[in-house]
């Protein structure tokens, strides 16, 4: 039989003494709040940070084929063999769909406005799904017809600031020898809520894309990747890269978009400051709560000791206390934490400034490998900690601890 585990659950049953019961109480509510703030805070870094990385995706893909030559510039620079390389990349394991596109620069007039916008042209092989998820008003034009379609989508952002609704038709004008101007219909208004692109993006149809810069219909501007699993992008970018032309590039989304996700890296940094913090507070706490433990319970150590009980065997029975009032922590803490995580991610009750920080409310992203990981370290540190406190027994003098009042 464990007698100092026995000893320590009737101690745990025994009601606090009134000097130690405050002290208690603040110590399982600051492991309680510690572990609450701890999964709430990598809830909503993690929830961020996959809703701004899945628009970003949403807008270029995972992976995008292009020459070397565009380097940063929003005018797309022939890509032909466009059969041939798509049979070849669809053949690498992990690529879930790939479709072409182009773009290039323009301005567009109204008769109060002037704006200028980049239209990005797709073809009929566009995989709508995430355009459908920020689509406010309208619908998508269907670009499988064989002849050209003036209709695009256009961002809320564009249609405030020019003064643009749904069906409302402008002018677009395209800066080459000899300046081009093509009229196009609004069919669509997205908003995805990251500036980027909202502030410049159009889409429309490809081929008038094509017809500017008198290219065939198999030409294209390069090529959007999207992958079965976001893990496998490293991997699977090396293999695009090996079955590409020297002339060909392949950038990821981290390469196309370097500043949105140092930005979002930075996120991190700060979650890693929280964890730390809020561990520290809840190890404070429970050093402080042994004390407390040791000193209220002085007259029952020095009787141990004077029965013949070792200092660790001892040691132990306040460890095991102070191990339940850590649990008892821990399960308010799970309990609050994760019942404000699923409220609101279920019914998006605490709402965000949509200009600012992309969406509309706070996002949660929960996942059990992290929960556990909270869990499991917090109870590690907080029992480390207990560890050298609890040494203090050893230097009580029985003789008067049996007298101490």
């Amino acid at each position: 039989m464990n007698v100092s585990f026995f000893i320590a659950q009737r101690l745990i049953g025994k009601k606090e003494h009134r000097f130690s019961r405050p002290i208690i109480r603040i110590a399982i509510t600051a492991i309680a709040l510690s572990l609450t703030v701890m999964l709430m805070t990598l809830a909503i870094i993690k929830g961020f940070q996959n809703e701004i990385t899945n628009k970003v995706i949403g807008f270029s893909s995972h992976i995008q084929v292009s020459n070397f030559s565009n380097g940063n510039s929003y005018e797309s620079t022939i890509l032909k063999h466009i059969d041939s390389l798509k049979l070849s990349l669809s053949k690498i394991k992990g690529i879930k769909h790939i479709q072409s596109y182009a773009t290039k620069a323009g301005i567009i007039k109204t008769e109060n406005e002037i704006q200028g916008v980049v239209l990005k042209g797709v073809s009929s092989d566009f995989d709508s799904t995430f355009i459908k998820n920020i689509l406010i008003n309208g619908k998508i034009p269907s670009l499988r017809k064989h002849k050209r379609s003036n209709k695009v989508l256009i961002s809320q952002t564009i249609a405030n600031q020019l003064n643009l609704n749904i069906g409302d038709s402008f002018q677009m004008y395209f800066i080459q020898q000899p300046v081009r101007v093509r009229q196009f219909k609004i069919a669509g208004i997205y908003d995805s809520g990251v500036a980027e692109f909202d502030e410049m993006l159009i889409i429309g149809d490809i081929r008038h894309i094509q017809k500017l810069n008198k290219w065939s219909s198999n030409d294209v501007g390069g090529l959007e990747i999207q992958l079965h699993n976001f893990e496998d992008l490293e991997k699977i970018n090396q293999e695009v890269y090996s079955n590409i032309d020297f002339d060909l590039n392949a950038s990821t989304v981290f390469d196309n978009n370097p500043q949105l996700f140092d930005w979002l890296d930075l996120q991190n940094m700060n979650t890693r400051v929280i964890l730390i913090l809020m561990l520290i507070v809840g190890a404070i706490n429970m050093i402080s709560a042994l004390f407390i433990l040791i000193l209220d319970q002085t007259q029952l150590i020095g009787t141990l000791k004077a029965l013949g009980s070792q200092n660790w065997h001892i040691r132990k029975v306040f460890i095991y206390h102070s191990l339940y009032l850590i649990l008892k922590g821990m399960f308010w803490g799970n309990l609050i934490g994760l019942s404000f995580c699923w409220i609101q991610k279920k019914f998006q009750i605490l709402e965000l400034d949509k200009s600012t920080y992309y969406m509309s409310y706070i996002p949660i992203e929960l996942n059990i490998a992290h929960i556990i990981a909270i869990n499991i370290g917090t109870f590690i540190v907080c029992w480390l900690m207990l560890i050298i406190p609890s040494y203090l027994i050893s230097k009580i003098n029985p003789t008067k601890a049996i007298r101490f009042e």
